[in-house]
Parts: structure tokens; C-alpha cells; sequence
């Protein structure tokens, strides 16, 4: 016998949930055949077997949190030969005529209710026999029914699973972790062309940010270590999809050119639709984009995750009366929100940085 056990799939990780298992006890297997596919720190991962053999046992089932190093597949003795094929195992004739009869199923019972109260149930839609009576002798009562009728129009709880688990428990560790602090302004972007590609432009702008104010593309390493500054800037890139949200991260965006940006984003919006995103691109970020105003909302309050210190949100572009050449003018803005670790990160650093995105989002081209 052998047991091959969940393999480290990333640095740091310690987790993941089964999603889908491809095989059963009893079926042989190749080598790199996928066994199973988890979630893990918002990413998908099909796991191949490390051998060809006979599989005598799964450990898990689909929504189990596995921790690494946890066992998933325990194989027989004798390996098959690699054929490039899956072959479930037959059993022998004897087994399957000795096999015991499956257990007679009992009817399900209603319990006792007076006529008054099982009309009561059939215009509420309540099913008697899922009911135990509370009164005399277990005889279910009007009441109950009432209640179960209550009861059936409240949807039952939905657990956290994969991407949401994943970011839960990220939004705790940063409300516990950080200490937040936002500053809110708006760009005037009346002169773009009308083709502007808003979310590049955010792109250059954050770069220009860092590089005049270095001090919101750090990391901060605890109240011992403190922070680090990083020379290169990489940019988390909030997605929102129905699954939840991921960050991934468009590398070194102040010395990329904007062609090349535009093809690592459209990259990783097809990565992230298929579920394919590596998991090396969603760690690293050193500074994240939340573009939330194609959805809605001018100003927020946005969570900053640790190691990170800041995080900036771009609010919904509209008309707003500016002052333009000493006069009332009405132009379009774009709202800024800028949310900051105020541990490492002072006031006047954060000002900066606003100042530096605005400037260059302000101009023209």
C-alpha cells in the first residue's frame, strides 16, 4: 500500500477545499491522470496522480477543507501496467451474487393532525410528515405548521467556499491587522480623448504615484521589522466575478509599455473568466486598483491587505461643476479614494501620492 497525500501547491498555502473528485475506489489509474481538483487562495488546481496503480481508497469528500500533507489516495499493492487508459475494476461473480440485499425502506409515516390543521398544511405547502407534533401524543398542531410555513420562506444559510472563503478570511485579517486611513479627491479629465482606456490611464497614474511618493508601494513588516520600500511597482488589479473577488497582478507597471500592460490585463481577464489564474499571479502585489466606479459609487473606504499599504479606488466618472480659468465650469471628474496603513504611512506621504495620480490623470494625454 501507498498513500499519496496532498502535495505544497504554493508558498504559504496551508489548505485547500475539494471541489471535484475524478476517480473512485476501485478504478486504475496512469501516471498524470487528474485525481481531483481543489480551490485554493482563489485559484483552481487539478492534481495528477504520481503513479499508475490500483486505487483501494479516497480520503475526503467535495467541500472538505484539506490541510497539506493530509492523505487523499491510498493505492493497492500491485501497480497496473501504464496502458494510457482507466479501467474500473471488475469483481468477481461470487462477490456480486454474495453481496447482501439492500435494506427494505421503511414508508415514511405521517404523524397525527386533526383535518383542520392538514387543510392548513396543504394551503401553507407545508409537508406534514417532516413535522414533529408538539401536542398530546406528538399530534402536530396548527402552530407548527405555521411555523414550518415561516421557516420555508427564509433561505437556509449558504457556507463561504473557495474564492469567498478565501477573501473572508483576508478581510478579517486586514480589519484586525491594519490601521486604515482615507483621503479623497478628484481629477479633472475634461481634456481626455474620447477613447481614453480609463483603466490604463489609473495604471500610468499609480506608477507616476510611486515614483514620486515611494512610500505607498511598501510593505510593512511589523512594529519590530517595520517597512520595506519596493522598487518595483506591482499592481493588484481588483476583479469582481460572481465566484468573488480576485486580485491579480500586472507586474512592474512603471517600466512596462502601455501596449504590453494592455496585453498582461486582457491576459489576466481570460485567466481569471476560465479559473486558470496561476497562483504565483495572485501574490506579490505591492499596491492595488480598485476600479469600482464602472459599478457604481464615487467615494469608499477601501480595505488594505497586509503586507501592502495602500490601496486606490477610482469612483464613477460623471459632471461636476469645477472651477476652470477663474470661472464655474462644468467638467467631467473622476473620484479618487485613497485608503492607506497609517502605521507606515504618514499623512503628508499619502497627499503626495494623491497629488502625483491626479497630475498625471489630469493630463490630456
Amino acid at each position: 500500500m501507498s498513500t499519496f497525500e496532498l502535495p505544497d501547491l504554493g508558498e504559504g498555502l496551508q489548505e485547500a477545499e475539494l471541489v471535484a473528485w475524478h476517480v473512485a475506489a476501485g478504478d486504475h489509474v496512469v501516471t498524470d491522470q487528474p485525481l481531483l481538483t481543489v480551490e485554493t487562495d482563489k485559484a483552481v488546481v487539478e492534481i495528477p496522480s504520481p503513479q499508475s496503480g490500483h486505487i483501494e481508497q479516497l480520503f475526503g469528500a467535495v467541500g472538505d477543507i484539506i490541510k497539506i500533507g493530509a492523505p487523499l489516495v491510498e493505492f493497492g499493492e500491485k501497480q497496473a501496467a501504464d496502458a494510457g487508459t482507466v479501467v474500473g475494476r471488475i469483481e468477481p461473480a461470487e462477490a456480486a451474487e454474495a453481496a447482501p440485499p439492500r435494506p427494505h425502506r421503511a414508508k415514511r409515516q405521517t404523524p397525527k393532525a386533526a383535518p383542520a390543521v392538514r387543510a392548513l398544511a396543504k394551503r401553507l405547502g407545508v409537508d406534514l410528515a417532516r413535522l414533529t407534533g408538539s401536542g398530546p401524543d406528538g399530534t402536530v398542531t396548527a402552530g407548527d405548521v405555521e411555523r414550518a410555513a415561516a421557516g420555508a420562506e427564509e433561505e437556509a444559510p449558504e457556507p463561504l467556499r473557495g474564492v469567498r472563503r478565501t477573501m473572508a478570511q483576508k478581510m478579517a485579517q486586514a480589519h484586525a491587522e491594519v490601521v486604515p486611513a482615507t483621503i479623497a479627491d478628484i481629477a479633472d479629465i475634461d481634456g481626455w480623448p474620447a477613447d481614453s482606456d480609463v483603466t490604463m490611464r489609473l495604471i500610468r497614474a499609480i506608477g507616476a504615484g510611486c515614483a514620486a511618493e515611494p512610500a505607498l508601494n511598501a510593505s510593512y513588516l511589523g512594529q519590530d521589522k517595520g517597512r520595506r520600500l519596493n522598487r518595483k511597482v506591482h499592481l493588484g488589479i481588483a476583479m469582481d466575478t460572481e465566484d468573488g473577488l480576485f486580485v491579480p497582478v500586472l507586474r512592474d507597471v512603471g517600466n512596462r509599455s502601455a501596449a504590453d500592460l494592455r496585453r498582461g490585463l486582457e491576459a489576466m481577464k481570460a485567466d481569471v473568466r476560465a479559473r486558470t489564474v496561476p497562483l504565483e499571479e495572485l501574490r506579490g502585489q505591492t499596491i492595488t486598483l480598485s476600479n469600482f466606479g464602472m459599478f457604481g459609487g464615487r467615494h469608499a473606504a477601501l480595505v488594505v491587505l497586509p503586507p501592502q499599504c495602500a490601496i486606490l479606488g477610482a469612483g464613477r466618472i460623471h459632471q461636476q461643476v469645477v472651477p476652470h480659468d477663474g470661472q464655474p465650469a462644468v467638467h467631467r471628474v473622476l473620484p479618487l479614494s485613497l485608503t492607506f496603513d497609517h502605521r507606515a504611512v504618514m499623512g503628508g506621504e499619502a497627499s503626495r501620492f494623491m497629488a502625483a495620480v491626479i497630475a498625471d490623470l489630469e493630463r490630456p494625454t
